[in-house]
């Protein structure tokens, strides 16, 4: 038998890791959308220090020509963008602690559902890696394929938190009440699943288009960036409204097939809501000239409607596995 306290604490860092990794998520935006990403042009230290200096006067008075040496050209010290940066990175050393004691917590399971240690630990070495590869990030100065392969990386680790998480949570899920579901709801979840990581993709080659251009301007003069938008703009934004129709259906399905206590509505809820928000702020950047604040918000609710539609189809499968036996 699992320790019933011991397995409250798993659960207890679980959830909070997955919510540090979203806010990570959130900041890592913030970094892009701000131009942030090479306040610190060198990994682990920024400007050569533990803790970066708070003004030019700190560093060495030709301490552009040695990071131009280093392939770093241009580079000027911006305490605003160098503590972003360095915020974002220690938002990501306290996620790897918090992953850490996810792997420890989750020892309680290693005789009862090993599978849960192991992704636990899965996590743990990937987070080691999204480390690894965010000091490639700035030595590659910040080329945009680093860049979306970081982000999806993050993805996956948070994909995998989740579905510990909620295996660690298999007893309670299987009793969800999903008689009244129509069948195809899962393959219809399945397809939604699958549009949404077509957009996010998507999405990463606007934002790569969107810094190019961004660098262009100089990070200045934000109304006019939509005039040289390229055509994936366009597809991405008209595709957001299949995405809307295909979650409207999963959330009027789950709506008249169950009650309002039953947690499917609450999750099929939250993810209209989010869809609504993601949506939302994609139509502001595109009609308001792309406000620094629109993006990192845009880019966690994509994020966070992922995660709330594998959560979703975790628990129908979990509820249908004990419904078929």
């Amino acid at each position: 038998m699992t320790d019933i306290s011991a397995a409250l604490r798993f659960r207890r860092i679980g959830i909070i890791t997955i919510f540090a990794v979203y806010f990570l998520i959130l900041v890592g935006g913030i970094v892009r959308a701000s131009g942030a990403g090479m306040g610190c042009p060198d990994w682990p230290t920024c400007f050569g220090q533990l803790v970066p200096p708070t003004s030019e006067a700190q560093l060495p008075q030709n301490y552009q020509e040695i990071y131009a040496q280093r392939g770093y050209a241009n580079t000027r010290f911006n305490p605003v963008k160098t503590w972003t940066e360095y915020l974002n990175r220690l938002t990501g050393v306290t996620i790897g602690l918090l992953i850490m004691f996810t792997v420890w917590y989750s020892r309680v399971y290693w005789k009862s559902d090993r599978a849960i240690f192991t992704l636990s630990l899965g996590v743990f070495i990937m987070v080691g890696f999204q480390g690894w590869l965010g000091s490639r990030v700035v030595a590659s100065n910040l080329q945009p394929y680093m860049i979306t392969l970081h982000m999806l990386l993050a993805l996956a680790i948070v994909a995998l938190l989740i579905y510990a998480v909620a295996r660690s949570q298999k007893a309670f899920i299987s009793t969800i009440d999903i008689g009244a579901l129509p069948a195809k709801l899962r393959l219809v979840l399945i397809a939604a699943m699958i549009m949404t990581l077509l957009q996010v993709a998507m999405g990463t080659q606007v934002r790569e288009a969107v810094d190019v251009i961004a660098n262009n301007h100089g990070y200045i003069d934000r109304h006019y960036w939509h005039d040289d938008f390229p055509i994936i703009f366009y597809v991405h934004r008209s595709f957001s409204a299949l995405i809307l129709l295909t979650n409207l259906w999963l959330f009027w399905q789950i709506h008249r097939s169950v009650s309002r206590d039953n947690p499917l509505f609450r999750i099929a809820a939250a993810l209209l809501a989010l869809l609504v928000i993601a949506i939302g702020a994609g139509i502001t950047m595109d009609r308001l000239g792309m406000p620094p604040a629109a993006q990192p918000i845009h880019l966690l609710m994509a994020n966070l409607i992922f995660g709330a539609q594998f959560f979703l189809y975790i628990c129908l499968h979990y509820a249908a596995s004990r419904t078929a036996d």
